[in-house]
């Protein structure tokens, strides 16, 4: 509210503000405080909660039935699902002790049974999975295994049934699933890839595919990487064995490789299905006219060049390689050809020769077994015998000689100068398709080694 100042004040007022203008203001501000004081002291809008009256309800409260649900609960069963390996120490009732089964009479049927007890018999480490009710029941027992049919497993159940036990032997399809993987090599290609939880498998696929570029026994430098895209066939849901490798890449020396599975769409002159091969993502295929060697990845134990013989005591050349290998290992040929000769002879022991075009031949020696004859052709790849140590052999090995002319040459050298089969032009189209996505798998194999490293 504002209070009218008298006129004849007026003059005598403004005097006083220009006379004393900080008393003036320092009077005013007192006076605001003192009123602003005032203010904020009024009493509260409402009343104290302690002067407030307490009203007591009381209701009662229903309990919800619980029967029912009682019921319920007691009349509810569970099945239990555990799975174990065998063991070579194994009986059925150790089985099915670490199953957590106690059922004699489950055990009974599976000493007794013809189908039941291949579980317990050969090699040990097969995968067992068991379903058991809460009391401690089998209800249903099953074994997987692989087959010589690379697409196909087999399959054992055993079931409880109205009357007991029974059992049946099953032929099932695999599933086929992609992983990828990474890795660094610091010592070898097989601690590289046992690192990162590769199968052996996949190593020697990868050994043999960069076979044509890289001497995985002397090349090999530490810090070489390599990522892989592989197969891996699953038999209700467990990986039981491992399938082809789609894609791989390695960098050796610092120099990259890259490869990939294609088979060319169609069939071939005689109606079969064209053959898949591997090639680079350029469409260069890695398949050349001679394999490297004629075991799978092996070390060399003697290698083209000067030794010292170790039966004859003298230094001697030694026109061939030596591939050290267990007695039994699969002796292959490297090339396409006909046998020319499969027989024993003098210090070769047990000895395959094989006759390749450009009067090119082969000698696979001191073998424990011959598994073709004179005459019989021949296919690149193809299991021809079993390394042994017949003839002038201090141990198992494979010694393999590639001779030219008559002449023995290093068969690494002949291996990597040989040909290479070209991809067709009609099935370019379909592999550059296929190329594109390669390269992203590979980027992405590639990634789980920096995570890793992270």
């Amino acid at each position: 509210m504002r209070l009218p100042v008298p006129s004849q004040f007026l003059p005598s007022l403004a005097k006083v503000l220009r006379r004393h203008p900080k008393r003036v203001t320092a009077s005013l501000a007192v006076l605001l405080l003192g009123t602003g004081v005032t203010a904020f002291g009024v009493a509260p809008l409402a009343p104290d909660a302690a002067d407030l009256p307490v009203h007591q309800i009381v209701e009662a409260v229903d309990p919800l039935p619980t029967q029912v649900q009682t019921e319920s609960l007691s009349d509810f069963r569970f099945n239990l699902f555990r799975t174990e390996s065998t063991r070579s120490s194994d009986t059925a009732d150790a089985l099915l002790k670490r199953l957590n089964i106690d059922d004699s009479a489950a055990a009974a049927f599976l000493r007794s049974d013809a189908n039941a007890q291949m579980i317990l018999a050969g090699r040990p480490g097969k995968t067992v999975t068991a379903e058991a009710s809460d009391s401690q029941q089998l209800l249903k027992l099953s074994m997987r295994w692989p087959t010589d049919d690379e697409t196909m497993f087999k399959r054992l159940v055993i079931e409880r049934g109205a009357t007991g036990f029974n059992s049946r032997v099953e032929t099932a399809p695999y599933a086929s699933s992609a992983r990828l993987a990474s890795g660094s090599i610091q010592t070898s290609l097989f601690a590289a890839t046992d690192e990162a939880r590769i199968p052996d498998g996949v190593a020697v696929q990868l050994a043999e595919i960069f076979s044509g570029d890289i001497d995985f026994r002397r090349a090999l430098r530490k810090g070489d990487r390599f990522n892989v895209v592989y197969e891996t066939l699953e038999a209700d849901g467990e990986a039981l064995r491992t399938g082809r490798v789609l894609s791989a890449e390695f960098v050796n020396d610092g120099k990259s490789y890259q490869a990939m599975w294609f088979q060319p769409p169609g069939k071939d002159a005689a109606g079969a299905p064209n053959k898949g091969g591997y090639y680079t993502l350029d469409g260069r295929s890695l398949r050349h006219a001679y394999l490297s060697s004629p075991v799978e990845f092996s070390r060399i134990s003697s290698g083209f060049s000067m030794r010292f013989h170790p039966i004859l005591k003298l230094w001697k050349a030694h026109l061939g390689t030596d591939f050290a290998a267990t007695t039994g290992t699969p002796a292959r040929t490297v090339g396409d050809g006909v046998v020319e000769f499969a027989g024993v002879q003098n210090g070769y022991g047990n000895v395959i020769f094989i006759k390749h075009r450009n009067n090119h031949e082969t000698v696979y020696a001191h073998l424990s077994k011959i598994l073709v004859q004179r005459g019989q052709t021949v296919s690149q790849g193809q299991t021809i015998g079993l390394v042994g140590a017949t003839g002038w052999a201090t141990g198992p090995h494979l010694h393999f000689e590639f001779r030219v002319n008559g002449m023995q040459q290093d068969p690494m050298t002949i291996a990597k100068q040989s040909e290479t089969i070209p991809l067709s032009t009609a099935a370019l189209p379909a592999f550059r398709q296929l190329a594109a996505g390669v390269k992203n798998q590979l980027l992405a194999a590639a990634t789980i080694s920096q995570t890793r490293a992270e």
